[in-house]
């Protein structure tokens, strides 16, 4: 990094300090944890389009997997659950992959002609039937189960952080069964499909109830060991004294220290990456990943194979939101399908890396934390604004209301100025690809 990098980043650490002082050290921690973890968004969307050149809309649906994660991992299992239905569920569900794969053998094997479209649609029409006949069955008798308060599966029990890294690889898996099928598309096409994908993956989230209770909401998340409960805090006495030392109430201590408990695990993560992905970066494989963004035909007459290359960074990248998703479930404590919202976890985060900088990492973590920092921020200092401008009205004037009631659109007029001036005096990002 050059001294003037340091210096952004310099200045994105003065904005959080100046949170901390100005308004609560709560509300500045808030604002650290989800900059780390946008940051780490950032590096996945980064990876792919910077590094290789596609363009993935879907980021959305990898956050959510990653959130999912954290519930099939973390959460204990619903024995009641799994008595009346939960082996009916499995069962189902490998009868629908048994057809999937039955019909690809038929259409593998049989020579092309009507024989064999009969024998793919006997298959396929067939299979569904029976797949929907055991897994309803088993739904419906999972969801009947108190359904007020559990009405799904539930998990493995496992500690927390076992589920970032299975967020991941749940991300992983979901890219390579979209990358074999999408990454042949045209950019334009590849964008579609995979904003489409994220729907598709956020409704069954929303209504499959017996694997995440839906809009219903999983609550009750387990904490990464280390990162104790507000309450054990205020009940103890040691605690309480140190931060009375310090001048704190222990409500407002114990929320401070659980939140640099995130902070510290969450840099260490995007710290884990950022080096891995320069590594990758600085490699003769990131130097043929570029070379292959830069001119695919050329690249393929060097005999390099680009659609398999593609499908390894879309791997990869997604891998990483997976597991930013699950670290940000995590931070949550619930998992909440109907706030995954495309203008958050995929504009906002497009947004992050071109003004950051597209294909410098760097640029990417300075940009997640910078526009996660306005984008919390431009509200309330727009409305603060409006008020300053509108003091001198009458109260129940027309233009006072509107403008104060127009402060709610100041972060997508700000996110829009910010991305017009990046890319009319910096088009490169911030800290530009070198």
């Amino acid at each position: 990094m050059t001294r003037r990098d340091s210096l952004l980043f310099v200045f994105v650490g003065f904005l959080i300090l100046g949170t901390g002082f100005a308004q609560s050290w709560n509300s500045a921690l808030l604002i650290l944890n989800m900059g780390l973890i946008s940051a780490i968004m950032a590096l996945g969307v980064n990876l792919q389009w910077g590094l290789a050149g596609l363009f993935n809309v879907g980021v959305m649906g990898f956050v959510a997997l990653g959130g999912l994660a954290t519930v099939i991992t973390s959460m204990p299992a619903n024995t009641e659950e799994w008595s009346v239905g939960g082996v009916r569920v499995i069962f189902g569900l490998l009868l629908g992959a048994g057809t999937i794969i039955a019909a690809i053998m038929v259409h593998q094997r049989l020579p092309a002609g009507r024989n064999r479209v009969l024998a793919m649609l006997a298959v396929l029409i067939g299979g569904f039937f029976l797949f929907r006949y055991v897994f309803d069955g088993g739904v419906e008798a999972i969801e009947a189960v108190n359904p007020a308060a559990t009405g799904y599966l539930g998990g493995l029990g496992l500690p927390i952080l076992v589920a970032w890294p299975v967020g991941g690889l749940l991300a992983a898996g979901a890219a390579w069964i979209i990358g074999k099928t999408a990454l042949g598309l045209r950019s334009d096409y590849l964008a579609i499909a995979t904003l489409g994908i994220a729907e598709i993956i956020i409704a069954v989230m929303k209504n499959e109830d017996w694997l995440s209770r839906g809009v219903k909401n999983v609550v009750g998340l387990k904490r990464p060991t280390g990162v104790p409960y507000e309450i054990d805090l205020q009940n103890s006495a040691s605690f309480v004294e140190k931060a009375a030392g310090l001048g704190f109430d222990p409500a407002t201590a114990s929320t401070i220290y659980v939140k640099l408990g995130y902070a510290v695990l969450f840099t260490i993560v995007l710290l884990i990456l950022l080096w891995l992905s320069q590594k990758a970066l600085n490699s003769p494989w990131g130097r043929m990943m570029r070379a292959i963004r830069d001119n695919e035909v050329a690249a393929e007459a060097m005999g390099k194979d680009v659609t398999a290359r593609h499908l390894q960074v879309f791997i990869l990248g997604s891998a990483i939101c997976g597991i930013a998703g699950a670290m940000m479930t995590t931070l949550d404590g619930q998992l909440t399908p109907t706030s995954y919202q495309p203008l958050r976890y995929t504009f906002l985060i497009w947004v992050m890396v071109i003004v950051g900088g597209s294909g410098n990492n760097f640029g990417s973590v300075l940009g997640g934390f910078l526009i996660w920092f306005l984008w919390v921020q431009v509200e309330p200092m727009g409305l603060a604004l409006m008020q300053l401008i509108t003091a001198g009205m009458s109260d129940g004037f027309w233009l006072k209301q509107h403008l104060i009631d127009s402060a709610a659109h100041m972060r997508l007029l700000t996110m829009g100025v910010v991305l017009l001036l990046v890319l009319r005096f910096s088009p490169r990002g911030l800290i530009p690809e070198r």
